[in-house]
């Protein structure tokens, strides 16, 4: 009997060593999930949705509308680990609307643009795409990301914080670990997780103004972390709880008049 005991005991442990060395060595497949269609076809349906590439066909490192009219000021758009930038078009008609000029930021490695996945590739080249804004264009910047574009955001900021008026966070986590502990509370995160994503460092040094936006019911990035940065941040700060609202149908909940109060938030008159 014991050694029966001794055999399953050694068979459970072969199970869980088997587990966490696929977490470790397919971590990237269980975090980002890219679309990668060819380049003609993210820039069909871009001039089908009016987007254009930025900063061109042959610089690919994203898409941008314009605004009609005056522009209050740029918003660089990091999305989530999901699809690619074109997906994001929905930004653009909200956020155009009220006189910003919108990118919607690419990663290495997704859409047209090749690269490594992971959180040092996608900060190294956020920063660039910063660097590429300033120089074209003047006036606020704000820096909004969804769920892990979130982290990229808040990262990029740390590495290149000059010039950026405001951050619009949404379904963000306090850390990449913290939300990773949710979905493996046996497994040991800290010491398998190779991207960190640590908002919480990222934006010790934010003193400007943010806007965090939380999905109440969220099954991926549960509100609790959400909350968790939100109380980190220094004001002003505001803090939306979309009722009802899951992780990927948050946008369902809001309309166009949130957006406007949002965007008020962020560059209030005296700020443009």
């Amino acid at each position: 009997m014991a050694k029966r005991h001794i055999w399953l005991a050694l068979r459970l442990a072969l199970y869980i060593l088997l587990a966490l060395g696929g977490i470790a060595l397919f971590q990237d497949r269980l975090l980002y999930f890219p679309d990668t269609p060819p380049p003609a076809a993210v820039l069909a349906d871009a001039k089908r949705d009016g987007l254009a590439p930025w900063p061109g066909a042959d610089d690919y490192r994203g898409l941008l509308r314009e605004p009609v009219g005056p522009v209050r000021g740029t918003v660089v758009l990091f999305h989530g680990n999901a699809g690619h930038a074109g997906h994001r078009g929905w930004y653009a008609d909200e956020l155009t609307r009220l006189g910003l000029r919108v990118i919607l930021a690419e990663y290495p490695g997704y859409g047209p643009r090749s690269g490594k996945l992971g959180e040092a590739s996608f900060v190294a080249d956020a920063v660039q795409t910063l660097e590429a804004v300033r120089r074209s264009y003047p006036g606020p910047l704000i820096l909004a990301g969804e769920s892990i574009g979130a982290g990229v955001a808040a990262a990029a900021y740390a590495r290149s914080p000059d010039g950026v008026a405001a951050l619009l966070l949404i379904t963000p986590f306090d850390t990449l670990e913290n939300a990773a502990r949710h979905h493996v509370p046996w497994a040991p995160v800290r010491w398998l997780l190779r991207d960190r994503y640590d908002n919480l460092a990222n934006l010790a040094a934010w003193r400007g103004r943010t806007a965090v936006v939380v999905a109440e019911q969220d099954t991926i990035v549960p509100a609790r972390f959400g909350r968790a940065l939100f109380d980190a941040l220094p004001q002003p700060k505001r803090l939306w709880t979309l009722p009802a609202a899951d992780h990927n149908d948050w946008s369902d909940r809001i309309d166009a008049a949130w957006w406007r109060s949002a965007v008020d938030f962020l560059l209030p008159p005296q700020s443009q």
